[in-house]
């Protein structure tokens, strides 16, 4: 059976090269869809001001995934509220979607740092990880970013781009990507300096986002500004 793949993330917002990055990883590993799963509240910056509320974040990736047939969007964490524990979802989704495999799509720098998420070999055992990997850390090394604390768990191959669980069979492989040079954190200064943010995210959020008033954004001034009037 095809695998799944899984997203997940604060998605705050959600844009392009988050989108782009999804469809190109779904393209090298065939997965049959990627399933998006925005946070509740993440566990490593819970008091953060700066997160719209999770219903708003939701809604936005429903609006970006449409009519991406491959793309799908699972509510649980926001459903489930509260910290978004990684191991909780996954546990969760696997039973939802056995006996696919799970393939959780992870920045490479995020991945070096799962050693201080909850229950780290678990996770490592619960899923496949296909680590992304965007210029310039093209041609990376695996043993370089896998952390301490499941390093004899995984068995590494020569090349550094693959790597085996020695038990529980699930995967690591590194897959390279475009990527956009863009964040949401960028998207988020934009916005609430007034600045435009078209071309950045798919037009549906980014018109859902102007109207919420996320982030300290002026729809009138992001308009203005894009009809090349005065702000």
């Amino acid at each position: 059976m095809p695998a799944v793949g899984v997203y997940g993330g604060t998605f705050n917002p959600i844009h392009l090269g988050h989108l782009r990055a999804a469809e190109e990883v779904a393209e090298t590993l065939g997965l049959a869809r990627v399933v998006f799963v925005p946070s509740a509240t993440p566990p490593h910056k819970p008091h953060d001001d700066d997160i719209a509320p999770a219903a708003d974040r939701c809604a936005w990736v429903r609006l970006a995934i449409e009519g991406n047939p491959r793309f799908a969007l699972d509510s649980l964490e926001v459903e489930r509220g509260g910290a978004s524990y990684l191991v909780d979802t996954l546990r969760a989704l696997r039973e939802k979607h056995a006996p696919a495999e799970l393939v959780f799509l992870v920045g490479s720098d995020a991945f070096a740092e799962m050693g201080a998420w909850r229950a780290p070999r678990e996770l490592f055992a619960l899923a496949s990880y296909a680590v992304m990997a965007r210029p310039p850390l093209r041609g990376g090394h695996l043993a370089r970013w896998l952390p301490d604390a499941v390093k004899d768990d995984v068995a590494i191959e020569p090349d550094g781009q693959r790597g085996r669980h020695r038990s529980a069979g699930t995967w690591l492989r590194i897959v390279e990507i475009a990527g956009f040079p863009l964040s949401a954190s960028d998207v988020r200064l934009r916005l609430r300096q007034g600045r435009s943010v078209r071309y950045l995210l798919p037009e549906a959020v980014r018109e859902a986002v102007l109207a919420s008033g996320a982030y300290g954004s002026r729809p009138d001034v992001d308009q203005g500004r894009e009809r090349g009037s005065p702000a």
